[in-house]
């Protein structure tokens, strides 16, 4: 090995040196951008007193605690009668003269934003359900009594409105349509109950669909968000206010960079109506709708994949007399390009009742427009029961034939009974599925009844027989099946031609 001359060597030394300053030069650069732009404390300064702490309390039903049931004689007797029994609650200590345990308070704190100085908060449902008493509490520590002007549980959002007792601080909402990936935002909220606290990040994602409910879009965000946020808002730079965060996932309940807000252009929406009546006013189209599968696009010579499948038509809704059918692919709804079913029942439900507007269909191949006069969407919370469908071993066994893994059958009077199938309901019954076909995959059962196979009534298995011939010949690859159950309600399936 040869040594490196002194000078040689100090130079080196000297580079070195110089290369390691250029480089901590270089990295204490990437921490101070990743802080984020300067302007994020003079947002804060600008609209920290219009995000307020929404306190509720409720009073939660005491429940006697039951004894464990122990064998007579058990050595724990004695002190399961004491910690049980003779702790219901004494007087003076959370029970009554008798010892029972009494009704009792529960507290909780969440965020909210002001959006008018005459005192109208915006915040989460699920911050003010239940609850017996709201308060609104301002960033200097002032506590109001705040009245529930509406709620939608839909959209998780609640408006509150108090009496100002003094000149307010309010927000305005921002386009978050607008707001790209990586754009920096600052949320503000009452984390863990500590008061008012702002953090920052970047929009990570955006209409994202969490199956919270059914207008997710929520706004993805790094920024973090914990418990105790919820109903605060999330905020542009331009110090406008993008989003209601709502919730966040976790496995620890803390933020790991996965919280998800209302974006601003639903919470707008929904405030204005809450004000105006107390409610919800949504549109209504009357349609059932399903995704657009490849396969299904590919029966339909939809390409690429889009819109909504209309799979069926409520006989009382505007889509009816508008003449939308089964079959029919929504992919413009007033103007707006409809990508998926979501993106449908989503703009229909912001759409104003009464409007009329064109509807976009896609019907065999060619692009029609439907003018449609929009009704009231009524809520119904109660949930849809399956329909049983029972054995009936003394049935006459029928004659069937095979297809696409199915064994189908004319439809009979002994058939109906068996499988509780409406009279209304027209087409070819299923009556055993194949356990390795792709029908089985796309969940085909005993009791389905064929409607329709490539857009075209059938009425029995030979029917059936000859549309596949057909498309075989026509060199299709899937053939689709309306497909009804016993109450008549329609869906669409795609399947593989055999």
């Amino acid at each position: 090995m040869i040594a490196a001359r002194p000078a040689l060597s100090r130079r080196l030394r000297m580079m070195g040196a110089a290369i390691s300053i250029g480089a901590a030069s270089m990295l204490s650069s990437g921490p101070a951008s990743a802080r984020g732009p300067e302007g994020i404390a003079d947002i804060a300064e600008k609209v920290i007193d219009a995000v307020v702490n929404i306190s509720t309390s409720q009073t939660i039903e005491a429940k006697d605690r039951t004894m464990p049931q122990l064998p007579p004689g058990s050595p724990f007797e004695e002190f399961f009668d004491d910690f049980f029994k003779n702790r219901r609650g004494p007087p003076g200590k959370g029970g009554d003269k008798s010892g029972e345990f009494q009704p009792r308070k529960t507290n909780s704190l969440g965020s909210g934003f002001i959006v008018d100085t005459a005192g109208i908060v915006v915040t989460n449902n699920h911050v003010i359900a239940d609850a017996d008493e709201i308060n609104v509490i301002l960033n200097d520590g002032t506590k109001i009594k705040a009245e529930l002007v509406g709620v939608d549980k839909k959209t998780d959002l609640a408006v509150l409105k108090f009496k100002p007792p003094k000149p307010l601080t309010s927000v305005k909402f921002g386009d978050s349509d607008k707001i790209r990936l990586g754009d920096w935002v600052v949320a503000i909220g009452n984390p863990f109950s500590l008061g008012g606290t702002v953090t920052a990040g970047i929009v990570s994602a955006k209409n994202r669909d969490i199956s919270q409910g059914p207008y997710d879009s929520y706004i993805q965000t790094d920024a973090a968000i914990n418990r105790g946020n919820s109903g605060g808002p999330l905020f542009n730079l331009d110090g406008e206010v993008i989003g209601v965060n709502t919730l966040i996932i976790s496995p620890t309940g803390g933020s790991i960079g996965l919280g998800f807000a209302v974006p601003s252009k639903t919470v707008a929406g929904v405030v204005d109506q809450l004000q105006k009546f107390g409610e919800l006013r949504r549109g209504w189209l009357g349609v059932r709708i399903q995704q657009v599968t490849d396969e299904i696009a590919d029966s339909l010579n939809i390409k690429p994949a889009r819109g909504a499948l209309v799979a069926g038509v409520d006989d009382k809704g505007p889509a009816k007399p508008a003449g939308i059918e089964p079959g029919d692919v929504v992919v413009k709804f007033d103007g707006k390009d409809v990508k998926d079913p979501k993106d449908l029942s989503r703009i229909v439900a912001d759409t104003a009742v009464g409007k009329e507007v064109d509807v976009v269909v896609i019907r065999k191949g060619n692009e029609e427009t439907r003018k449609v006069t929009l009704g009231r969407l009524e809520d119904n919370d109660k949930a849809q029961q399956a329909n049983a469908k029972p054995k009936d071993d003394t049935a006459e066994k029928p004659v069937t034939q095979k297809a696409l893994g199915l064994d189908l059958a004319a439809l009979s009077k002994d058939l109906r009974t068996k499988y509780k199938i409406k009279d209304s309901v027209k087409g070819v019954i299923v009556t055993g599925v194949d356990s390795n076909s792709d029908a089985a995959e796309k969940r085909l059962s005993a009791g389905d009844v064929i409607v329709e196979v490539a857009q075209e009534a059938v009425s029995s298995a030979a029917d059936i027989k000859k549309r596949l011939d057909q498309l075989k010949k026509d060199g299709k690859k899937s053939v689709l099946l309306l497909v009804s159950n016993g109450d008549g309600e329609l869906r669409f399936v795609a399947l593989g031609v055999q």
